[in-house]
């Protein structure tokens, strides 16, 4: 009996510029697949894990655009069309993990192609105004955007049927795939460390953790404006386009740290000191809340989006119906005087770890003659 050749299998993600949800589950399929070759648009070179650092790595015409490390998405008019020149002759599967355009590549017809979609495009669908509306962009500079956002959303749905399967990171992202690309979608949550992040002897300290890209539908400010009602410090991990807006929101709005971006170590020893790490933002999934429940603290979060699916209420963190700096104000102190059982925060947190998406991930893999 002959031995089968393992299949050729090509990676796809959108940009490679930190290490945030997407690149943490591209990090598990690199490691699980240490064959596979990896295609992006851009990558900034050091700027993720060395298990994707190390791989054959194939950019786009993007990566020699002017100043494109810092301002890449003044370039999207322009990336359907450099997506679509990659060549995938040579490869059997091709994995696309997707929030931008990475899911229309363009594949041959003797290749499957499987899309783990972290979430259809938002600047294009649904949140426009939160990264090319008149605040951000001037009016003349957004009423120029809306027209390519507009066609940008109309390529994003007519490319839908590139994929022959979708897998999304939750079901609230599966519900947002159905109704944009009117295509189902199976869920494989997306991986956490729960072996790096696990609890401390730490006794927790009076103040609020953020963890976060700053970008506008993070909801930064109103995390800055609840600790400042709650008057509880906050201390804020990240870096991105609306750091400066927030540190001006933030003088003499109370006591916040901007820490910029710092090490794995120091982000977990974060998490084991805080007394609550807080996700204000309607979030596709969100894997800052799991990291600091896999350390056993408890999170509030806005009780939209992906939190529902990983905060337990009133047992890992509390679901704030709101999004008012009152009512995360209330919630950040009622976590704060809660007696929570870090043991059964730490063990729903290990449901979600980067074995079981391996494993989830490299049984779809392994089967696309069933896509």
């Amino acid at each position: 009996m002959g031995v089968s050749t393992p299949p050729r299998i090509a990676l796809v993600h959108d940009w490679l510029t930190g290490m945030r949800g997407g690149e943490k589950a591209l990090e598990v399929l690199c490691e699980r697949f240490p064959g596979a070759e990896l295609f992006t648009l851009l990558h900034v070179r050091g700027s993720v894990s060395p298990a994707i650092e190390q791989r054959p790595i194939h950019t786009s015409f993007v990566q020699h655009l002017p100043l494109v490390a810092s301002q890449y998405r003044r370039y999207l008019p322009l990336f359907p069309t450099a997506i679509e020149q990659f060549a995938f002759d040579r490869f059997d599967v091709i994995v696309s993990l997707s929030h931008c355009c990475a899911k229309s590549i363009v594949r041959p017809g003797r290749a499957h192609h499987l899309c783990y979609c972290l979430t259809p495009m938002r600047y294009a669908w649904d949140q426009f105004d939160a990264y090319f509306g008149p605040a951000r962009l001037g009016r003349t500079g957004s009423r120029l955007m809306r027209p390519l956002m507009a066609k940008l959303a109309r390529w994003d749905r007519d490319t839908a049927d590139r994929a022959d399967r979708y897998v999304a990171i939750s079901h609230y992202v599966a519900g947002r795939i159905r109704r944009y690309y009117n295509r189902d979608a199976t869920v494989v949550y997306p991986p956490v460390d729960t072996d790096f992040f696990r609890p401390d002897a730490s006794t927790p300290r009076r103040f609020a953790l953020v963890v976060s890209a700053l970008a506008p539908y993070k909801r930064i400010d109103l995390a800055i404006a609840a600790c400042r009602l709650a008057d509880v410090p906050l201390t804020i991990v990240g870096e991105g386009p609306e750091r400066a807006a927030l540190e001006r929101a933030a003088m003499g709005n109370g006591d916040v740290r901007f820490l910029g971006r710092r090490s794995s170590e120091e982000i977990r020893e974060l998490y084991q000191q805080a007394a609550v790490t807080l996700l204000p933002g309607e979030e596709d999934f969100g894997i800052a809340p799991l990291e600091a429940q896999a350390c056993g603290r408890p999170v509030v979060a806005l009780g939209r989006g992906g939190a529902r699916e990983t905060v337990i209420d009133d047992e890992t963190g509390f679901l704030v119906d709101e999004a008012t700096p009152q009512a995360f104000a209330d919630a950040i102190a009622h976590a704060i005087d809660h007696r929570f059982d870090a043991t059964a925060i730490r063990r729903h947190a290990e449901q979600f770890s980067r074995t079981r998406f391996g494993d989830q991930m490299a049984a779809l893999i392994a089967e696309p003659a069933a896509w």
